[in-house]
């Protein structure tokens, strides 16, 4: 028989919260990718440039990002321990973002210091939720 624990409270709330965290990931992915140029035009100038000028490559690991990260919160919710694989692969995503970002983009000069606000929670956020499948795996929870 397969040894498995039960869940704690607090994993109840975090996958929920996460599930939520990640919806809105998506529909933020959704917003940027489905932009009209009569919402472009409205931005300041640099940010719109900033959009148009984003590559391919970036766009798919946003994909990566948020669709990983939605998928990962269902499984960890469904109690699947491959949720901890697909928290991976969207770390993964947010990793190629985030050096597009601020590396190549040159986000902070576009978006000033508070454009670092998101892009932090988003990287807490998606190492702990590493973290916390992993632990969550080792102790039974996810099988």
């Amino acid at each position: 028989m397969e040894n498995s624990q039960k869940p704690t409270t607090w994993f109840w709330i975090l996958g929920v919260l996460l599930l939520i965290w990640n919806a809105l990931g998506a529909m933020a992915y959704l917003g940027q990718t489905l932009i009209t140029p009569e919402q472009l035009a409205i931005l300041p100038e640099d940010q719109r440039m900033f959009i148009e000028n984003t590559p391919s490559w970036v766009i798919s690991a946003f994909a990566i990002a948020v669709w990983g990260g939605l998928t990962a919160s269902i499984f960890m919710l469904l109690r699947k321990a491959f949720a901890h694989l697909w928290f991976i692969a969207s770390m993964i995503g947010i990793l190629g973002q985030m050096f597009y970002n601020f590396a190549i983009a040159g986000a902070y000069e576009v978006y000033g210091p508070g454009g670092l606000v998101m892009p932090v929670m988003v990287l807490f956020l998606g190492f702990y939720s590493i973290y916390y499948t992993k632990k969550a795996k080792d102790q039974g929870i996810l099988r």
